[in-house]
C-alpha cells in the first residue's frame, strides 16, 4: 500500500464498522467524567405553560409588521431609484 498514491486509497466502512472496539468522541469522554461525579437532572422534555415569560402577539400583528416593513423598503428603493441622476 504504500506504493499507491493518495487518491488510489479507499477506506472501507465495512471494516471501519465491523471493528470491535470504538473509541467515544472527546465530548463524550468529557461529559461522562463529568457526570460520574455529579449526574444531570431530570430535564422536561417542554416547558411548562404556566411559565411562559411574556405573552405573545398574535399571528395577524407579526403579518402586519412584516408586511409593513417591506412596504417601507419598497418605498425606499423607489424613492432611491426615482432620484438618481441618469
Amino acid at each position: 500500500m504504500p506504493d499507491r498514491d493518495d487518491e488510489e486509497r479507499e477506506y472501507d466502512l465495512r471494516w471501519a464498522e465491523g471493528a470491535e472496539h470504538k473509541e467515544p468522541s472527546a465530548r463524550a469522554r468529557m461529559l461522562a467524567a463529568r457526570w460520574k461525579e455529579n449526574p444531570p437532572g431530570p430535564v422536561p422534555f417542554r416547558a411548562d405553560p404556566d411559565h411562559v415569560g411574556s405573552r405573545r402577539r398574535s399571528s395577524w400583528v407579526s403579518t402586519a409588521v412584516v408586511l409593513g416593513c417591506v412596504a417601507a423598503v419598497i418605498v425606499l428603493l423607489g424613492y432611491i431609484n426615482f432620484r438618481a441622476p441618469y
